[in-house]
C-alpha cells in the first residue's frame, strides 16, 4: 500500500536506553504534525517532555531542524542553521537537553535528497549555495534537476534541486553535518526523508560514519546489505499493516489473519523489523492523505501496542484528541511494558471474523477487538484495560 520505510538499528550505544532499542522494546512518539511550525513548537514540546517520558516513550521523532524555504522544514537551505519555524537554535538545544535528562531519545528528520539554492547558477536555476555554511556549486545538483552533477541514483523529487550523492565532496559534507547533529547538537537517531531519491549505498555510508543508534529511511523499496551487519538490522515502517488495519476496524477483522494464520503486513512476515503506526504528518494531520478512521483510533492502538513490532504513536492522537485517548494509550503502553511485549514476541491468533479479532501475544497477554462478546478461557487471565471495542488481559 503506497510506500514504506526501512529502519536500521545501529546498536552502538551501551546506555540503558540503547539496550531498550537493541531488545526491540522501543515505543516511538512522532512529536509533531504538518501545522506544528505555527505553534512555537520547541517550547511546546519542552513542557511535555516529562509526560512523554512518564508515558513510556523511548524515542521522540522531531521535525527537520534546519532553516527551510517552507516552514514545515522539508525544503532545507542552510543545513547548519538551526533557527527554523519550529523555534530558535537555543530552544532546540534546550529541548534536546531536557529529553536526554528524561531518557527520551531525540530523532532528527534528515532531509538530504534535495536542497534549495541561494543564488542562480547553471541554466538560470537556483542551484548554487553561495553564502551558506555549505557553499556548494552546480556540481552538487543532479543533471536531471538542472545541475552539473551526475544523474540521480534514485527517484526525482521534482521542482527543486536534487542533491548528487555520487559526489565525494557532497558526501563528506553531509557526514560532517550528521556527526555535528549527533555529537554537538544532541540528536541521537535519524529519520531519512525521501530516501528512495538516492541509492541505499549512500545511506549505508552515512549511517556507518555518523553512527546513530536508530535510523529510519522513508520510502525505501529494498536495502539488503551483507558483510557489514545491516541485513539482520533491517526493518520496514509497516504501511501494509496500516492499510489492512484501517479496513479491518470497519467490520472486516478477518483481514487480520493471513492464509498462514499470521498477521498480515510486515508484522507477520518479519515482526522484529516491523515499525507499526496509524498515522503520521503525511497520512493524517491537515494533509490527510490517507487517514486512519477517526472513530476507530483506539482499536488501532490496542492492536499495534499489544502486538509484535515497534509501535509509533502520532502526536495528534496522543495530545490533541482528548485526555481519554491519551490515558488509554498510556495504559496500553504500560501493559506492553509490564508483560514484556517486544518486537519479536510470539503471537497466536484465536479469532478473526467480521466483528471479532482475538489473539494471545508472548503467552502473557490476551486481547480482543470488535463488538462481539468474547473473553479468554482460563482463570489465569485478568482484565488489564479496556475501552470502546477493545479489551486486554494479562496473566
Amino acid at each position: 500500500m503506497g510506500y514504506y520505510n526501512n529502519v536500521f538499528d545501529g546498536c552502538n550505544d551501551q546506555t540503558d536506553i540503547g539496550a531498550v532499542m537493541r531488545n526491540g522494546r522501543e515505543v516511538i512518539l512522532q512529536a509533531y504534525n504538518w501545522e506544528s511550525h505555527k505553534h512555537n513548537w520547541y517550547k511546546n514540546l519542552d513542557a511535555k517532555v516529562p509526560d512523554i517520558s512518564k508515558s513510556g516513550f523511548t524515542s521522540a521523532w522531531l521535525p527537520p531542524p534546519s532553516q527551510s524555504l517552507a516552514p514545515e522544514g522539508y525544503l532545507p537551505q542552510d543545513l547548519y542553521s538551526l533557527n527554523s519555524a519550529y523555534g530558535s537554535e537555543h530552544l532546540l538545544k534546550s529541548l534536546l537537553g531536557k529529553m536526554k535528562l528524561y531518557k527520551v531519545r531525540a530523532m532528527a528528520d534528515i532531509v538530504i535528497n534535495h536542497r534549495i539554492g541561494t543564488t542562480r547558477g547553471h541554466g538560470g536555476m537556483y542551484n548554487r549555495y553561495d553564502g551558506s555554511s555549505l557553499p556548494w556549486d552546480e556540481h552538487a545538483v543532479t543533471s536531471c534537476t538542472g545541475g552539473k552533477g551526475n544523474r540521480s541514483t534514485g527517484d526525482n523529487f521534482n521542482g527543486v534541486p536534487n542533491v548528487d550523492h555520487t559526489q565525494h565532496f557532497v558526501r563528506k559534507d553531509i557526514i560532517g553535518w550528521l556527526r555535528w547533529l549527533r555529537n554537538t547538537v544532541g540528536f541521537q537517531d535519524f529519520r531519512f526523508d525521501f530516501a528512495r531519491g538516492y541509492s541505499a549505498q549512500y545511506v549505508k555510508e552515512y549511517i556507518g560514519a555518523a553512527k546513530p543508534l536508530f535510523s529510519v529511511g522513508e520510502c525505501w523499496d529494498s536495502c539488503n546489505y551483507n558483510g557489514h551487519g545491516l541485513d539482520y538490522n533491517q526493518a520496514a515502517f509497516d504501511f501494509t499493516t496500516k492499510g489492512i488495519l484501517q479496513e479491518a476496524v470497519m467490520g472486516q477483522y478477518w483481514r487480520l489473519r493471513d492464509a498462514q494464520g499470521k498477521p498480515p503486513g510486515v508484522m507477520g512476515w518479519w515482526p522484529s523489523r516491523s515499525v507499526t503506526f496509524l498515522d503520521n504528518h503525511d497520512t493524517g494531520s491537515t494533509q490527510a492523505h490517507w487517514p486512519f478512521p477517526s472513530h476507530h483510533i483506539m482499536e488501532g492502538y490496542a492492536y499495534i501496542l499489544t502486538h509484535p513490532g515497534i509501535p509509533c504513536v502520532f502526536y495528534d492522537h496522543f495530545y490533541d484528541w482528548g485526555s481519554s485517548i491519551h490515558d488509554q494509550i498510556v495504559k496500553l503502553i504500560d501493559v506492553r511494558r509490564r508483560q514484556d511485549i517486544h518486537s519479536r514476541s510470539t503471537i497466536r491468533i484465536l479469532e478473526a471474523k467480521s466483528n471479532l479479532y482475538a489473539a494471545i501475544v508472548g503467552e502473557k497477554l490476551c486481547m480482543k477487538l470488535g463488538d462481539a462478546s468474547w473473553c479468554p478461557s482460563g482463570r489465569e487471565w485478568t482484565l488489564a484495560t479496556s475501552g470502546h471495542r477493545y479489551a486486554v488481559w494479562h496473566k
